[in-house]
């Protein structure tokens, strides 16, 4: 008889964590919560497994005869013991992990996260030319993009582009990127077997964009169900791994991975979070495997939200954490807002750095590299972001136009920020340059040579650089053709030497003789040595 209860005890204990079993691989499946003591996560996955465990144990125990015995306590301590202390024993160590991580105790542990550098601007970021100046933000670029796969009936009744377009270097060249995606569950079907057949490409400096057709489809993306979901496909071949948002790169021969960067926690149990690397899957074929050290092409597995919380902390506790709430010396954070520089074949976060004490000012900014976490910090007073835009809207009020988040360049060794000018219809009308130091200097232009010329102009007429970044060559010829054009209320127009393949552009209101001249008049243009089809002159002068 006894022999008889404890074969029955012992099948219930299999039902029981059969049961457990299959809720917890359901569960699994769809929240996929990494299997680390680590993750906060785990820890409710754990407890929802215990519960599932304890309502079967009741059951399969028959609890009802139980309470008809009165014995319903009891049955509840035999069923549910094991459990109850294991979740115990965890909910203590979660408590205790969160006081070890608590910024309360840890202040100088989470100011070391990141600590930059000093740099010194001039040097660490060179000069480069308008037509190296990437001018699209994300929004643009999908637009560009959308557009483009309209174009191409083969792929817009069945695909669309993905709303993630990634910044990056490619080929020494900044550029956005993003996949494809299927455009609904029925032509996920219809088309899964060969995958996504295309990315997309968009060149943030000439505008252009390509559609890159592959010769296999993208089986793994995170656009794909059941387990060639990318997110599913890492979480099960990576089962303790913490995973950062995965984002989508292509190496220099074009072909595409998912970057998957590898998240863990530097102090106590929770607290620190940091990136050890990151796992690198082909999107065509799967093939992954863990870096610990990415190979160079790859430009971010730091987020740039992790960067900016990085260095809040370190700013907001460099003077301890009681210092960041009474006294507040020297504690300083973040602006609300960031952009991307594309430097040394890297791609770098930027953003400007205030007091804690809301003055619409910037103390300085930083650098900080997206693959290496390499930062620098640059003393710079100046105005904020937001009040660079400002500034350049004032300048356009009448418009009612809207300034992107701008760019950080440099412009004749002076700290600028460039933003480009759009209508209510999103589409950009103007470029704009505004003096970081001074943002009551600000130009602006229907094209960014343009712009950029009046911002040099600027500088020198109000002594803040001595001489224009560019030299003005004099050219001489005769006039082989005129255009004209009315671009936002100004006149332009467009002259073309006997003997030359391009146009020289000149505003009216920077040089009224463009009016006067005809085909045939011998005429001198001073330009800024471009290259192009349009190039910006700055006079023209007859005979």
């Amino acid at each position: 008889m006894e022999n008889k209860r404890n074969k029955s005890g012992v099948g219930r204990i299999a039902i029981n964590l059969l049961v457990t079993l299959a809720f917890g691989l359901v569960y699994f499946y769809f929240e996929l919560p990494a299997i680390n003591l680590h993750d906060k996560n785990f820890y409710g996955f754990f407890f929802l497994m215990s519960a599932v465990y304890c309502v079967t144990a009741l059951v399969t125990s028959g609890v009802y005869k139980f309470v008809q015995q009165g014995e319903f306590f009891s049955s509840i301590k035999q069923a549910c013991l094991l459990p109850f202390i294991l979740c115990v024993l965890l909910l203590v160590l979660m408590l205790g992990g969160s006081l070890m991580s608590s910024v309360i105790f840890r202040a100088s542990s989470y100011t070391e996260l990141l600590q930059p550098v000093d740099g010194d601007f001039t040097e660490d970021v060179k000069e480069i030319s308008y037509n190296r100046i990437p001018m699209l933000d994300a929004a643009s670029a999908a637009r560009l993009g959308d557009r483009k796969l309209g174009e191409l009936s083969d792929m817009v009744s069945q695909f669309e582009v993905s709303d993630t377009y990634s910044q990056i270097n490619y080929k020494g060249a900044p550029v956005r990127v993003a996949p494809l995606e299927y455009g609904d569950f029925f032509k996920w079907f219809n088309n899964f077997r060969s995958g996504l057949p295309a990315y997309i490409v968009v060149d943030m400096v000439d505008q252009s964009v390509d559609v890159v057709r592959l010769s296999e489809g993208m089986k793994y993306s995170d656009n794909e169900l059941f387990f060639r979901n990318i997110y599913r496909y890492i979480r099960f071949k990576y089962p303790t791994f913490m995973f950062d948002d995965v984002k989508f790169e292509i190496d220099e021969e074009g072909t595409p991975y998912w970057i998957c960067p590898k998240i863990e926690k530097t102090i106590g149990l929770f607290g620190g979070t940091d990136v050890n690397g990151a796992v690198m899957v082909n999107a065509i074929t799967g093939e992954h495997e863990y870096y610990e050290e990415v190979p160079q092409w790859v430009d971010r597995i730091y987020d740039a939200d992790l960067i900016i919380e990085q260095y809040d902390y370190h700013g907001l506790y460099q003077g301890g954490f009681l210092n960041s709430i009474f006294g507040q010396k020297g504690v300083t954070v973040t602006t609300d807002g960031y952009n991307y520089i594309a430097l040394n074949d890297d791609v770098y976060v930027y953003t400007g750095i205030t007091s804690v004490g809301g003055d619409q000012s910037n103390v300085g900014f930083i650098l900080v590299n997206e693959r290496t976490k390499e930062a620098k910090y640059y003393s710079c007073a100046g105005a904020e972001e937001y009040s660079a835009m400002n500034s350049a809207q004032g300048v356009v009020q009448h418009l009612n136009y809207t300034a992107t988040f701008p760019l950080l360049l440099n412009v004749s060794g002076e700290p600028t920020y460039f933003m480009a000018l759009k209508d209510n219809a999103g589409l950009v009308k103007l470029y704009a340059m505004v003096n970081v130091r001074q943002y009551n200097l600000v130009s602006t232009g229907a094209t960014v040579a343009e712009c950029e010329k009046e911002y040099t102009r600027l500088l020198t007429q109000n002594g803040v650089v001595t001489a224009p970044s560019q030299p003005e060559n004099e050219i001489k010829g005769v006039v082989e053709d005129i255009r004209s054009a009315v671009i936002n209320g100004n006149s332009y127009y467009y002259f073309k030497l006997t003997g030359k393949n391009w146009y020289y552009s000149i505003a009216a209101s920077n040089c009224e003789t463009a009016v006067l001249v005809d085909i045939g008049d011998r005429v001198s243009i001073l330009d800024a040595d471009e290259e192009g089809d349009i190039r910006t002159a700055s006079e023209i002068v007859i005979g």
